[in-house]
Order: C-alpha cells, then structure tokens, then sequence
C-alpha cells in the first residue's frame, strides 16, 4: 500500500532537480549550506576542513560499489553510533534501504550522461507518522588529510552512506546533533516500526539456563520476522561511555545483531548422544573492526572445530568487516540492553501473524485561558520544528517547582478540567485532566502492542533545547459502554515505563473489554505534541474521548436532563446448573431507562464469571435496574431468571448478592447474581 510523503521544508527533489539541469548548475542547498554552521553549534572544526564533491575526492564517485552491505559503514569523528548501528541493521534488508533510498538507480552517477549530473540526492526518513524526504547537496565535510571527516564507505568511492549521514543530519538540524542518541530512535525513523526496549538481567541469565533459551527463542522469532535488533552495554555508574573491557567489548557502544543461530557441533571424540548444542548470535561494530576476544572470536580455537564448509553449511560464517560470532552465553553475560524494531507492514490483505495499525495525535496543553500560552497546531512535519519553537518552557517552570511542595500545589490549582496536562498518575488531582484514548478489545484476549512518541525535540539543541520530556502512558478498563472522558480510576490494566525517550512501548495481553489510553508527561503543566500508535492482530480502533458527559440522542433531548450516574460491576453469578444436567449456555443483559448492554456468551457453565461494568447517566433514579440471564437456543433464547436493582442517590458503593426470579416458569428461584453499585449525583465526579 502507498504511503504519501512530505517534502522536508517545502523542498521538492524533482522540481530542484530539473531547475539544476536547465541552468546546467550544480545544486547548492541553501537550507544547509556548506558552512560551520551546518557542523557544530559547541565546538570548533577541525583545521583544515574542507567541503567537496565526490568528484573532487576521488575520480569515479559511485553511490553504490556492488551493491548495498553493512562493510561501507565506518563511524567517523562523530559520536553517533547509535545511528550507524541502526543504519547497518538497514543495510541487511533490501526492502528496508530502498524505502530510505528511493529511486537508488536514478540517483547514480552516470558515465555516458554527465550532463544528468546535478548534484542533488534525496533520502527517506519516517518522522511522526509520515514519510518525509529530505533533499541534499553532495558537498561534503573533508579533513585537512582528504579523508570524509564523519560516516564513510571501506571502498573510497562509495558515498552512499555519507550522503545518507547528511541528510539525517539536515533533518536533526546539524552534524553536532547528532552526537549521542538512542538506537531505538533511529531504528523508528529509518523504518516507521516501533521499538522496543528490553533489559536484561544479566545475574538472573547467568544462573538460568531456561531464561536464556527463552530469550534466545524471543531473539530467533523477531529475528525470523524480519524485525531489527540492536544491543549495548550499560555503563555502570563511575563507569565512562565507549571504555573498553578486558573482552575488547565497548561499553555504551551500539551493536547491531545481524544473525541468530541455534547450531549442532559434532564432537570429537564424540561424547553422548556425539554432538552438542550451541546458541550463537552475530554481532557487527558500526566502528568497522572486531574487537570480541572471547570464544568463538577471530582466530580463537573454537573455529577449529569446524571447517570453512561445515560453517557454510550451518550458517555461521562472517560476512563483512566489523562481524563477529558469540556463544549467547557469552552474550548474556556482558551485553544489558536489547532494542527490538518491530516492523509495520501495510497491506491490503492482513495475515492474521501481521500487526495492524491505528494512531492518533494528540497535545499535551494548559487551559485555553491560561496566561501566555497558544494551542500548538497539528499540522504536517514541514511545520513541526515552527511548532515546537513556539512551545514554551513550561516543563522546566515545573520541574523547578517540584522541589518545593508550595509552588507545586500552585499549579495543581491552577489546572482546570479544560487542560491537558495533568502529569502521570501520582498526582491524582490532574491525571485524569490527560488526553484519553478509547479502544476495544472484542475476542476473549488480544496481544497489542501501544507506543506513544513526542515530537522530536534535537533539532533545538543548536538553540540550547531538545531534551525530551519524560513520558509514558496508563490503560485503564473501563466501562463497557463507555463513551466519555473518564472521571475516576477504577481498574488499571496496563501501565508503561516513564523515561525521557522518544518514544515509550508497552506490549501485553488484554482481555475482552473496554480501555482508555492517557499518554502523559511525568510531571504536570508540560507541554508539547504526541503520536500514539495501537497495533493489534485484529482490527482495533482508536479514538480520543473530549466530551466529559455523553451525547444526548435527538429523542432524549425532549426529556429531563440526567440527575445521577450509576455504575453497575456485576460480578457473576452462580447455581445456574441443573441438578444432573448440563450448565446452560448463558449471557446477561443488563437494562437501564431504555439502554441496554449485554455480555459474551459462556459456554456450559453454571457459575459464569462475567466481569462486566457498565455506566448510566440516569434521568429517572427511583427506577429499578434490572439483570437478566438468559440461556442460548437453537431458534430463541430463553430467560433464566432476572434480578432488579434499586439505588439510592448518594449510594457510594455497595455489594450484593440477588436470588434470581424465575424466568419463564415463574416458579421458585433459581440461581444468584453477585453485584457492585455505586451511584453519584455528581456526574463528572463519580
């Protein structure tokens, strides 16, 4: 399926590019123009920097020399391996690059039509729910030895990665911001999948031989399905970024694992059974050298064992500079953090093994009449950064704030309910000021995976900016017939990590039911733009609930407004199996002034435990609700039994038990139903 594409900045490749050729021009790109200030914004260049073409670097510049691979990248001066790292998970998968590199053919350089060349190249990256293209000029950073000064190919003449560089560069602001960054990030903005972290205990691997297998079979399957993996060493405090260990392993460096490999080595002598196992994982190095010491290392003893056939055979060999293979044992032993790219594949047809996506945007603002502060417009990615310099520094305000309990009760009485930034679920009087996010999950249980990203804020770090916000998210269940802004937290279902990331993701299984998402910032009063993405098996919609009290039909609006709220938790109910017969196939129905909400139908089973909680804005107090269970046939349903409810105005919360009344016979009783109430006459304050 096409997806549409923006032009960065109002740039379009085609039209600079046919401008270009009929002024017979090379294309210089006044947006980021070859100057210091397209470099640094802290430090000073190196001497003897230089800016040059391809063509005046080397005699035959190529975009590409046989093909695309993980051995033309090699990190230069810049401390961004975090970016090389995701980039070289690119290169493995043509279908990945060719998205960030569109129309690759047409972009190279042609020998027999030089007057083609304009010196322009364009490059992909998904930013905030779009495809953006970025275009560049092919003027690039030289050091005083004629050497590129940052990312650069092993062969001389390829500069694709070198472009490529620039252009996330152009899109981040400069090459400066680039420095020190977050794997997970790039992954998202090379491929528009979602990230997601794992940490991993080190300790509890090391003595569990079952937890790493099973995190070795989580790695295989992600690995199989085409999803990217990256993965660092923490360092720990007092420790410093990129310090080698004694095994040549770099702390804080980014890897990415381009192979995992369960193998069956044939020992000799042969022992029992004649062979043993091995968990083995591929690793590269953005830096272009191999620096692993331990087993299965370059030249170690290990490859003995096997000659270069048997190790074509099983798939182990190294492909590119920079590779190397490690016992998971090993793996587990010094590696920490785990970063997993799931991949969005949008089709016309979905297997049921693919993910399916909806998102919303979303704002974290003050109240309309709060002093000082303007909405910030939800417009397309070109206007972002525009966006983002018009938001102010609430955050800061309010992180100072935090230290001194005083000012922070002033700005939780300063909120209102018309504001949308009530900080995480610790400050219980704002949370629920949150934007909300509706969603059902209609099968018995649903896997979903929920990633919630801000706008990306490094392109301020040239103004003295771009630190993200702390952010994460709650699910909540919530009534079945839900339908406006939640009021009270009832059930918390799921809960995210809180972090100052770009993105946070939460993966779990939900069950039958109804939910509400609030993305949050940590603290209260920050503000800024958000994206939340839902993915499910199934088709799940997403939808932002604004109105705190539920629309009116065109028939109610005739009658008396509503006077108070019920909510009804029933339970279950019980003793609904016939002495020696088989337990009916049951549901409920629960009915309320005309409204009615039903629940799922139990299979043979005469204690049902049905869960179900519903809401009711009710214009008529003083009557009864009623609970009906009814039992399934094959041409009509017939009623068990029905029990009615009666609520008192102030009635807080109350539990019962009911005996059911007869359903058709009108004999006797038969059978309980076990319920929650709580009423209130505060309609947005249940």
């Amino acid at each position: 399926m096409l997806e549409a594409v923006n032009d960065f900045k109002g740039q379009s490749f085609d039209k600079l590019r046919r401008s270009c050729l009929r002024r017979g021009a090379l294309f210089k790109d006044p947006l980021f123009p070859a100057t210091n200030q397209s470099l640094f914004y802290k430090r000073s260049p190196p001497p003897g920097l230089t800016w040059k073409r391809p063509r005046e670097i080397c005699r035959d510049p190529r975009l590409f020399v046989d093909g695309i691979s993980t051995r033309d990248l090699h990190q230069g001066s810049l401390g961004n391996c975090w970016m090389v790292a995701a980039i070289s998970c690119l290169a493995s998968e043509p279908s990945l690059w060719k998205k960030v590199i569109p129309n690759h053919m047409d972009q190279e350089w042609n020998e027999k039509r030089s007057d083609l060349y304009a010196g322009i190249f364009h490059f992909r990256f998904w930013r905030f729910g779009h495809w953006v293209d970025v275009v560049v000029d092919d003027c690039l950073p030289v050091s005083q030895d004629g050497v590129l000064l940052f990312c650069r190919s092993a062969t001389p003449r390829e500069f694709w990665s070198a472009l490529l560089e620039k252009a996330y560069a152009k899109l981040n602001g400069c090459y400066e911001a680039l420095e020190g960054g977050n794997t997970a990030e790039a992954l998202i903005d090379f491929t528009g999948g979602v990230s997601e972290p794992l940490s991993l205990d080190c300790e509890a691997l090391g003595l569990s031989s079952e937890r790493r297998k099973a995190l070795f079979q989580t790695l295989a399957k992600v690995h199989e399905h085409k999803s990217l993996i990256t993965c660092s060493i923490r360092p720990a405090e007092g420790e410093t970024v990129e310090s080698v260990l004694d095994c040549g392993l770099v702390r804080g460096h980014a890897y990415g694992i381009t192979a995992v490999r369960k193998v069956r080595l044939v020992e000799n002598p042969p022992r029992t059974g004649g062979t043993s196992r091995l968990f083995m994982v591929r690793m590269r190095n953005p830096w272009g050298t191999t620096d692993w010491k331990g087993a299965w290392s370059q030249g170690s003893e290990q490859w003995q064992q096997l000659s270069r056939a048997e190790r074509e055979k099983m798939g182990i060999v190294v492909r590119d500079v920079g590779e190397f293979w490690m016992d998971f044992q090993d793996f587990c032993c010094y590696f920490t953090d785990v970063v997993v790219c799931r991949l969005v594949q949008r089709t016309l047809l979905w297997p049921s093994s693919h993910w399916r996506e909806t998102q919303s945007y979303g704002e974290w603002a003050p109240s309309p009449d709060a002093p000082g502060t303007a909405p910030v417009s939800a417009g397309k990615y070109s206007s972002s950064a525009q966006a983002l310099s018009n938001i102010r520094p609430a955050g800061k305000k309010v992180r100072e704030s935090s230290q001194e309990g005083t000012k922070r009760r002033e700005v939780t009485e300063e909120m209102d309910r018309r504001s949308r930034c009530g900080g995480c679920i610790n400050h219980r009087d704002s949370f629920l000021h949150n934007p909300q996010f509706m969603f059902e999950v209609q099968s018995k249980e649903e896997e979903v995976l929920i990633c919630l990203q801000q706008e990306d804020r490094r392109v301020l770090k040239k103004n003295g900016g771009g630190e993200n916000l702390p952010i994460g998210f709650e699910v909540l269940k919530v009534e079945v017939n839900r339908c406006s802004r939640v009021q009270l937290v009832v059930e918390q279902a799921a809960s995210s990590i809180y972090m100052d990331s770009r993105s946070v993701t939460l993966r779990g299984t939900l069950a039958s039911g109804r939910y509400v998402v609030l993305p949050t910032t940590f603290l209260p009063g920050d503000t800024g733009r958000f994206l939340l993405r839902l993915f499910s098996h199934s088709h799940v919609q997403l939808r932002e609930l604004k109105k705190e009290l539920p629309s009116p039909s065109v028939f109610q609006c005739f009658l008396p407004q509503p006077a108070v709220v019920t909510t009804i938790h029933l339970r279950r109910a019980s003793g609904l199996k016939p002495p020696k017969q088989t337990a009916p196939d049951v549901y409920a129905v629960v009915r309320c002034e005309g409204d009615a909400v039903r629940t799922r139908v139990f299979k043979e089973d005469g204690n049902p435990e049905f869960n179900l909680r519903a809401i009711f804005y009710r214009r008529y107090p003083d009557n009864n609700i009623s609970v009906e269970l009814w039992s399934t046939g094959l041409l009509w349903d017939s009623l068990l039994g029905a029990a009615r409810l009666q609520t008192t105005e102030f009635e807080r919360s109350r539990s019962l038990v009911i005996d059911l009344r007869r359903g058709r016979s009108r004999s006797g009783s038969r059978g309980c139903v076990h319920v929650e109430t709580s009423t209130s006459a505060c309609l947005t304050d249940l």
